[in-house]
C-alpha cells in the first residue's frame, strides 16, 4: 500500500499566502488553505496544504516566493527547502 504524502507550503507573510491562494484558485489547482500545523510552528499563521502536485503548484506560483516546504508522510515532517 502506498503511503499518503502531504506537502505544507509556508510563505514569508500572510499577504504572500493570500496572493498564492488567489493565483492557485485562478489556475484551478488542488490545494487547501489551512492553519500551520502545531508540530511545525507555534505561530497561528496559515499555509497551503496539497497532495502530490508539488511541482505543478510551484509552477503556478511563479514569482511568489515560498519560505519553507515540508513533506508529511503520515508520521513525520521532513523539511524540503
Amino acid at each position: 500500500m502506498q503511503e499518503h504524502r502531504v506537502y505544507y507550503l509556508f510563505f514569508h507573510t500572510i499577504h504572500d499566502v493570500l496572493k498564492a491562494d488567489k493565483v492557485l484558485k485562478k489556475k484551478g489547482a488542488r490545494y487547501e488553505l489551512v492553519p500551520v500545523p502545531r508540530n511545525l510552528s507555534s505561530d497561528c499563521g496559515m499555509c497551503i496544504k496539497l497532495d502530490d502536485n508539488l511541482q505543478e503548484i510551484k509552477d503556478h506560483l511563479g514569482a511568489i516566493e515560498m519560505d519553507k516546504c515540508f513533506l508529511f508522510d503520515g508520521k513525520t515532517y521532513v523539511h524540503l527547502t
